[in-house]
């Protein structure tokens, strides 16, 4: 749309009012923050114009204009100024983006402490990272002359970021052309390939340049890392020596030093598609599971990510209560990292 450069100056100025104070705004506050010597007579007939073209709109009570969906749509795509965001705002994105990770690990632990308590049995929690995973983009965003941010988007659409901060200047021409090198070298690489193409292009870089490409790589390896990374937690481990089947330390030993290896997340399967499922004795591969059945309901962590809980006993256990509890916690999980809520209904006696 073709608007004259004093009427771009009172559409922009009239919709930042508006967002700031909600308000219909009058010609006289126009005339007091474009900038330029002109008469309320003319800001009056300049805002009859834009509003004839869908711009702006006059609420019938007031005599001052708001803006419409249109004015919004010509404000962001041509007239927004860019906003650099402070190092405040950089730090507050961060905590945000990395809490759901952290929540992820508190809800972890807290959820088999609740089953183990439930069913007294040894519970085990764990989130499956994905199989693959690669970055689609990266971003770098000037903050200071000093200071950029890395925005690291992967190809199941989970974004990070992080503020960098530099010994010396860096121009703007520089970080486009290291954002064109990332984008042209080191998307589409799963965290196999990102570290040998860094060594590569280790090979061709300069001191300086490299510098600043392993400062960003490294941060996308340690996201890549974070999405195919697979925790595991247990708890209740004393219950098992309160049942008559492990009350022999020499019986229970084995399968309290499986239970007890909490790095090793492998040792439990995912299940894939059921949403449930249940192995009884001989149906566990490991050894030290042949004599017990393992129980376990899958979640929906978001993310391209599920998890996983699950409680393991003797073959004997109730399995109808077992199931019941596990399903319940399983679909409360899955809303409360999805939706951002517990499932409602009615009470359930379980």
């Amino acid at each position: 749309m073709n608007l004259s450069e004093r009427k771009k100056r009172i559409l922009r100025a009239i919709i930042e009012s508006y967002i700031e104070t909600a308000e219909p705004v009058g010609s006289k506050a126009i005339a007091d923050c474009i900038g330029m010597e002109v008469s309320s007579a003319t800001i009056r007939n300049d805002m009859a114009d834009l509003e004839a073209m869908g711009l702006l709109e006059k609420p019938h009570t007031s005599a001052g204009r708001i803006p419409s969906s249109k004015g919004y749509r010509l404000y962001v795509n041509e007239l927004m100024e860019e906003h650099k965001l402070s190092l405040q705002e950089t730090q507050r994105i961060n905590q945000a983006l990395h809490l759901k990770m952290q929540e992820l690990d508190r809800v972890l632990d807290q959820a088999g402490r609740v089953v183990s308590q439930l069913t007294n049995y040894p519970s085990f929690s764990l989130s499956s990272g994905m199989e693959r995973v690669t970055v689609r983009r990266f971003d770098l965003l000037m903050v200071e002359l000093n200071a950029f941010i890395i925005v690291v988007m992967t190809d199941t659409n989970v974004v990070r970021n992080r503020l960098i901060r530099l010994p010396s200047d860096l121009t703007q021409a520089q970080l486009q052309m290291l954002n064109t090198l990332l984008n042209t070298t080191f998307t589409g690489l799963t965290l196999e390939e990102i570290t040998p193409e860094l060594m590569r292009v280790a090979q061709h870089a300069a001191g300086e340049a490299y510098g600043l490409i392993s400062l960003v790589v490294s941060f996308a390896i340690e996201v890549l890392e974070s999405l195919e990374h697979r925790t595991v937690r247990t708890a209740g481990l004393a219950h098992l020596l309160e049942l008559p089947e492990y009350r022999s330390l020499e019986r229970a030993q084995p399968l309290l030093s499986y239970l007890s290896e909490e790095n090793d997340a492998a040792r439990f399967p995912v299940p894939k598609d059921d949403p449930m499922r249940i192995l009884i004795g001989p149906e566990n591969v490991a050894d030290a599971l042949k004599d017990t059945s393992v129980v376990m309901a899958s979640y929906d962590i978001g993310e391209g990510m599920r998890g996983v809980i699950g409680v393991v006993g003797p073959t004997r256990m109730d399995y109808a209560k077992i199931t019941a509890r596990l399903s319940y916690l399983a679909e409360g999980l899955s809303k409360l990292f999805g939706q951002g809520q517990l499932p409602g209904g009615k009470d359930e006696e379980t």
